[in-house]
């Protein structure tokens, strides 16, 4: 997939009634995806979600995805982060994607519908990946219920989930990228990415929407070394 900044141009605004029993809300999201030109240009090139811009950005500035690299996408439905991540790493890499959802097949990737949280799912994921991996994504969030700190709890415990299992995949060199909430990574995780990689930063891509308060911690350089 070439380099990309992302959609470009205007297009006319739709507005949307809140009519046949539609609530407020539903009609804000519907107006909001129909003029949103990430949505319109991830239609057209026949991109999985939205979301799949935010890894071509980050990507093209960071260089996370390599030829022939292995990569885990955690909380990977409906499949937009590795529908571009095996775009990416060529038919020489391995892409691994796990959801607790079901997710269609992909060119170039497995498919794990898994809970991650559940107690069986790091030996079943360590084995689908089989060896190493260069790149541990996760996209994953819990399902917010309006209070904030409560919210941002949840993404953590599940952010810190998924970089105690990354730590134990990781080849050396590796990265992790991870999306968090308001506040960024806490003191906790920060003090661990910073101790076991050589450079962490706090993004938000510009495909990541104003109002939205995801921002992501990439990790590179990873100083640990397994053989998964």
């Amino acid at each position: 997939m070439p380099k990309d900044k992302g959609p470009s141009g205007r297009q006319a605004k739709v507005r949307v009634k809140t009519a046949n029993k539609r609530s407020v809300s539903s009609a804000r999201w519907l107006e909001r995806q129909l003029n949103d030109p990430y949505v319109a240009e991830a239609r057209r090139r026949g991109l999985r979600s939205r979301a799949a811009f935010k890894l071509i950005e980050l990507d093209d500035k960071y260089k996370l995805l390599r030829k022939g690299a292995r990569v885990l996408d955690l909380g990977a439905a409906p499949g937009g982060w590795s529908q571009v991540a095996a775009e990416r790493v060529g038919p020489g890499g391995r892409v691994l994607a796990v959801d607790i959802l079901p997710m269609d097949a992909l060119p170039g990737v497995t498919v794990m519908q898994q809970d991650f949280m559940a107690d069986e799912a790091p030996a079943k994921i360590r084995a689908a990946l089989d060896g190493p991996a260069d790149l541990v994504l996760s996209d994953m969030a819990a399902p917010t219920i309006g209070h904030s700190r409560t919210d941002h709890l949840r993404i953590m415990a599940l952010a810190e989930t998924a970089y105690q299992f990354a730590a134990e995949v990781l080849a050396p060199g590796g990265a992790f990228l991870c999306k968090l909430f308001q506040g960024g990574a806490t003191k906790d995780l920060l003090d661990l990415l910073k101790r076991d990689f050589e450079t962490v930063r706090h993004v938000k891509p510009p495909a990541s929407r104003a109002d939205s308060a995801e921002i992501y911690v990439i990790a590179t350089g990873f100083r640990g070394g397994n053989s998964a």
